[in-house]
């Protein structure tokens, strides 16, 4: 007895399940940030407190400066991320206006600019002129900001944003040295903490590399060896200083 025919639906379009969401670079970048923001809070912090660690064994000595590193830390970075990413949106905003007045003045001229941005990226001159005519008439100030200046209208930086974000990633990277050189006895504070300043550094090293699609290996070695030396040139100084006051 046959079998009963079945119908083959059509084969799946490949990457057709993929996610396509425009904001997904965005969130990628944001993400790097905070990563980078960590990694800064370990290693400024790590070699704060790892440096007052060679000048004495004080508890509330290490504490303090470890606080204070952080605190200033963690508002250096905020403020400057803030006066950095408004400045960014000044720009972007003084672009769209003047791309907007162009709109407006030298609708053609614009139109013509927008055809031949297209047609230099491979298209033939007639589908450049239909699809700058296209997107001309669905959202013309979209269309030229997207190709001419790279900047999505609807999706400009937030400075309070970046501000927060690098205050708190900065903080949280911080705590770990600030925490693993408190809760340790005396003998045991400086290889536990860069034990643990170590063991961060890798985690950071390779998610950046891996948020930025770098080889993993050259980008952990780098990051690795600079938190490194900055804790041997500070508990160096801390040594030599410790040594001086006693």
């Amino acid at each position: 007895m046959a079998e009963p025919a079945t119908t083959a639906g059509p084969p799946p379009v490949p990457g057709h399940d993929e996610p396509h969401d425009s904001t997904i670079g965005e969130r990628l970048n944001w993400l790097r940030a905070g990563v980078l923001g960590a990694n800064d809070g370990i290693v400024s912090t790590a070699g704060i407190v790892i440096g007052v660690a060679a000048a004495t064994t004080s508890r509330p000595a290490i504490l303090t400066a470890g606080l204070a590193g952080l605190a200033a830390g963690a508002m250096s970075m905020a403020v400057g991320e803030y006066v950095s990413v408004s400045t960014q949106r000044d720009t972007e905003r003084a672009l769209l206006a003047k791309e907007r007045r162009e709109l407006r003045e030298e609708p053609e001229a614009e139109l013509d600019e927008l055809t031949e941005m297209y047609a230099e990226k491979g298209l033939s001159p007639d589908l450049a002129r239909e699809v700058a005519e296209q997107l001309t008439a669905h959202d013309a100030l979209a269309a030229h900001a997207e190709t001419e200046l790279g900047i999505d209208p609807e999706a400009l930086t937030n400075p309070w944003q970046a501000a927060f974000a690098s205050f708190v990633s900065f903080t949280v990277g911080a705590l770990l040295p600030l925490v693993a050189i408190l809760v340790v006895g005396v003998s045991a504070r400086v290889p536990v903490t860069v034990a643990a300043v170590v063991v961060a550094l890798l985690v950071t090293g390779y998610a950046s590399a891996r948020l930025g699609s770098a080889p993993v290996g050259p980008a952990v070695r780098r990051n690795v060896i600079g938190g490194l030396l900055a804790m041997a040139v500070t508990y160096a100084i801390g040594s030599l200083v410790g040594t001086q006051v006693h």
